[in-house]
């Protein structure tokens, strides 16, 4: 007998809102039972030209996270029909989805372009892992890690909800090849935000955190800021 896609909870508030024969049927469109799901070349394509993705994980208690990861556009590469890769660049040091993915390799990718005129979204699930001896490290300059994922299930999701945005402008803090390395955020900067002492060894905040203090002992006027607080940013916390 194969396998149910779908858990108890599912099937439970499928009954309810008797959507189970329009899910069932979605078994089988969607290639659920597929025990080697592939990217099909539409798919592929949509993930070359993507410039950030979400990234869903659990740690082995099952306490989810989900973070955004942006780059440029193709960061995340198809390496085959079924493996992903992307890069972990310098954050705020919690590692919370990479944490995850040491203890709980379960990965849900969800692609979603906000510009088009028919939103499209892409769901890749899989089982995820990380190193930083990984031959691609030489291709993402500032990586610290690279994420591959070897699919286990691939699916388009409806998009009527998807609100149509337009990206106003690259983020200057995404690291890229020929050009000087991107600044620290400002919240590493600001020892209210992050003690300068906790910062770890060779982050760059510590070389900018010098160059400014050897230009206010030259009575120099302080650079502007480069990013908001971290902290200071969210209410209630200061």
């Amino acid at each position: 007998m194969t396998e149910d896609p779908f858990h108890e909870g599912s099937r439970a508030l499928q009954d309810r809102f008797d959507t189970r024969r329009m899910a069932d049927h979605a078994i089988d469109l969607l290639g659920f039972r597929d025990p080697e799901p592939e990217l099909d070349e539409e798919a592929q394509a949509f993930v070359r030209r993507m410039s950030f993705v979400f990234l869903g994980t659990a740690d082995a208690d099952g306490r989810p996270h989900c973070s955004y990861k942006g780059g440029e556009p193709g960061f995340v590469r198809v390496l085959d029909a079924r493996t992903l890769a992307l890069p972990d660049y310098n954050g705020n040091g919690m590692f919370d989805s990479l944490g995850n993915v040491s203890v709980n390799p379960a990965v849900d990718l969800l692609f979603i372009d906000f510009e088009a005129e028919s939103p499209w979204r892409l769901r890749v699930k899989g089982l995820a892992s990380i190193s930083a001896d990984d031959p691609l490290m030489a291709e993402y300059p500032g990586a610290q890690l690279i994420l591959r994922v070897k699919a286990t299930r691939i699916y388009p999701v409806c998009p009527r909800y998807v609100h149509r945005m337009k990206i106003v402008e690259p983020s200057k803090f995404v690291p890229r090849a020929q050009e000087p390395p991107p600044p620290p955020p400002e919240w590493k900067l600001d020892p209210a935000d992050v003690p300068p002492e906790t910062l770890p060894a060779g982050d760059p905040a510590r070389a900018e955190l010098e160059r400014r203090a050897a230009a206010a002992a030259r009575g120099e006027a302080p650079a502007e800021p480069t990013h908001g607080p971290w902290v200071g940013g969210v209410p209630g916390r200061r």
